[in-house]
C-alpha cells in the first residue's frame, strides 16, 4: 500500500530537522565569532575571521590578551613608518631644535621673530600628525588588534590635547613609551609611565607647579579622570596635599640642567625629557588618602602612585570605564564588581581584568546587541572591511579627515576627560548624515587612500567586491535585518551596495 503524500512530506520534514537545526546551530556559532572579533579588534576582516577559526576562540582571544611582541606590520606600512619626521629624529632632539631656532630668533625684527615661531610649531605639527599617521596604521594592519585598540583606550584616557605648547613634538613618545607597552599591562606601571610624561606633566600644568606656588591641575585630574573618579571618596585637602608631593616634577627643556645645592644634588632625576627638580619640590610631610608620606623627594611620587593604582576606588572606577567600553551603556554592577575583585587580586592586571569581563555572561549579550560605534571605530572597521583585498593605504589624510569631520581627530580633544564614548554622543541626525557621507567616500573613492603626497593622478586598483555577498557565509553580517538587506539588494552597482551596507544601522555597532 503506498504511503500518502502528506505523510512523506511529514516525514521528510522531520528526517530535515536535525539537519536544519545543525545548520542553524553553526550559523549561530559564526555570527558570535564574527561578533567577537569585531568587539576585540579595530573591525572584523575575512583573514581576521579565518585566523580566528584557525586558532579557535579561546587561543586566538589569549593571543589577543597577550600580544606577540614579535608580530609585524606588512612591510610597506612598516617602511612608511620609518620615513616619518618621528621615526627619523627623537623628540628630545626634536625640541631641542625648536630651541635653538627661537634662541636665534630672540633678538631679531618682531616680524623675523614671528616667522621662527610659525616654523617651530610647525615642527610640533608635523610631529604630531605623524604621530597620528602611525596610530591609524597600526589601527588598520597590525595582527595585534586588541593592543592597538586598548593603546587607544588609555590615549584617550589619559587624555592629552597635541596643539598645546610644544605637546606634539613629543606627544609620539608618549603613546610610545608611556601608553602602548603597557595598555595590556599593570595599570601602576601605566599610571607611573603617564605620569612622568613630558606630554602629561605640560597639558595639566605640572610644570608651574612648585613649593610656595602650588599648582593643583594635574593632582586634580589625576584623582578626579585617571584613577578614584570623582565620587572616589578624596577630599579638597587630598588634592591639595597630592599637588605638594608632585611639585618638582617638569621637563627638561634646555641645555644645562638646573642649578641646585650640594645636599639636593643626588636627588635630581633626568631621564630623557622628563625632570624632578629638588629645588622645586616641598620636603614637607604629607597625608594623602589617610596615609603619612614622609617629605623624601620623588620616592614621595612613587607612594602616592602605589596608593591611587592599588586602590578599591580605582578598582571600580577601571572596571566600569573599561565594561562601558566593551559592553556598552550603562554596564551591569556586577559585572563591575567581578572585575574589580580581579583587578585587586592581581594588582591590576589590565589583561585579566579584561579576561573577567569577555568571559562573562554580560559580554556574551552584549555580542547580540552590540555597542554603538564612536567615529574612530566607525573609520577604521569600514576601512578595515572595505579594503581588506586592496593594497595596504599609503596615505592617511583622507582618514584623517573623515575624524575630523565626523569630530574625533586624534589627539585633539582639548579638555582633559577624553572624547566621550555613549551611544547618545555620536548617534545624533547631523552625525549620521556625515557617516553616511563617509561611507561613501570609502566605498566610492579609495583613491585618495593611494596618491602619494599631493598627487592628483588615477590610481590602479583593482575593484572593490560587493562586501555583502564576500561576506555572506563568514557571519559578519548575519543580523542584517530586512530593510538593510532590501536596500542593498536594490542597489544599483557595488558601490552602491557598499555604501548602503557601511552606513547601515547594524555596522554602526561593533
Amino acid at each position: 500500500m503506498p504511503y500518502p503524500r502528506l505523510f512523506l512530506h511529514r516525514l521528510a520534514a522531520l528526517l530535515l530537522l536535525p539537519l536544519a537545526a545543525a545548520v542553524h546551530a553553526q550559523q549561530q556559532d559564526a555570527a558570535r565569532d564574527a561578533a567577537m572579533v569585531n568587539r576585540v579588534t579595530w573591525g572584523a576582516t575575512p583573514a581576521e575571521l579565518a585566523r580566528m577559526q584557525a586558532l579557535g576562540a579561546d587561543r586566538y582571544l589569549q593571543a589577543q590578551l597577550h600580544p606577540d611582541p614579535k608580530a609585524k606590520l606588512p612591510g610597506e606600512v612598516q617602511a612608511r613608518i620609518d620615513a616619518l619626521s618621528i621615526s627619523l629624529q627623537s623628540a628630545e632632539d626634536a625640541l631641542a631644535q625648536q630651541r635653538g631656532m627661537r634662541e636665534r630668533a630672540k633678538d631679531a625684527a618682531p616680524d623675523a621673530r614671528q616667522k621662527v615661531q610659525r616654523e617651530a610649531r610647525l615642527i610640533s605639527r608635523q610631529r604630531a600628525d605623524d604621530t597620528a599617521s602611525r596610530a591609524f596604521w597600526r589601527a588598520l594592519y597590525s595582527p595585534n588588534q586588541l593592543q592597538e585598540q586598548m593603546t587607544w583606550f588609555w590615549m584617550n584616557h589619559f587624555n592629552v590635547y597635541a596643539a598645546k605648547n610644544d605637546i606634539g613634538t613629543y606627544i609620539d613618545q608618549y603613546e610610545e613609551q608611556a601608553i602602548r607597552p603597557h595598555a595590556l599591562g599593570k595599570f601602576r606601571d601605566l599610571l607611573a609611565a603617564t605620569l612622568r610624561s613630558p606630554a602629561m606633566l605640560v597639558y595639566l600644568d605640572n610644570t608651574q607647579n612648585a613649593a610656595g606656588r602650588i599648582n593643583e591641575n594635574y593632582a586634580r585630574e589625576l584623582m578626579e579622570l585617571h584613577t578614584l573618579g570623582v565620587k572616589g571618596g578624596y577630599t579638597q585637602t587630598d588634592v591639595q596635599e597630592l599637588a605638594r608631593i608632585l611639585t618638582g616634577l617638569g621637563i627638561h627643556n634646555k641645555d644645562q640642567l638646573p642649578k641646585v645645592k650640594p645636599e639636593l644634588r643626588g636627588q635630581l632625576v633626568q631621564d630623557g625629557l622628563f625632570l624632578f627638580n629638588p629645588a622645586r619640590h616641598d620636603y614637607g610631610d604629607k597625608v594623602f588618602l589617610g596615609r603619612k608620606i614622609p617629605g623624601a623627594g620623588l620616592a614621595e611620587v612613587d607612594a602616592a602612585v602605589d596608593l591611587l593604582a592599588r586602590h578599591p576606588a580605582t578598582a571600580r572606577f577601571i572596571s566600569a570605564k573599561l565594561a562601558a567600553y566593551f559592553v556598552g551603556d550603562a554596564p551591569a554592577p556586577a559585572l563591575i564588581d567581578r572585575m574589580a575583585k580581579t583587578f585587586l587580586a592581581k594588582d591590576g592586571d589590565i589583561a585579566a581584568t579584561l579576561q573577567t569581563l569577555y568571559s562573562s555572561p554580560e559580554f556574551a549579550q552584549s555580542l547580540k546587541a552590540g555597542v554603538f560605534k564612536d567615529p574612530v571605530h566607525y573609520v577604521y572597521s569600514s576601512l578595515r572591511l572595505a579594503y581588506a583585498d586592496l593594497p595596504t593605504i599609503v596615505n592617511t589624510k583622507p582618514g584623517m579627515n573623515m575624524l575630523k569631520q565626523l569630530g574625533q581627530p586624534l589627539n585633539q580633544r582639548l579638555t582633559p576627560d577624553g572624547y566621550p564614548q555613549t551611544q547618545s554622543d555620536w548617534a545624533g541626525s547631523g552625525q549620521m548624515t556625515a557617516r553616511f557621507e563617509t561611507a561613501r567616500g570609502i566605498a566610492a573613492a579609495p583613491q585618495g587612500f593611494y596618491r602619494e603626497g599631493d598627487d592628483k593622478g588615477r590610481v590602479d586598483l583593482p575593484p572593490l567586491p560587493d562586501l555583502y555577498k564576500a561576506n555572506a557565509d563568514n557571519g559578519l553580517f548575519a543580523g542584517l535585518s530586512g530593510a538593510t538587506r532590501q536596500a542593498i539588494g536594490q542597489a544599483r552597482s557595488p558601490k552602491d551596495a557598499n555604501t548602503y551596507l557601511l552606513a547601515s544601522p547594524e555596522f554602526m555597532r561593533r
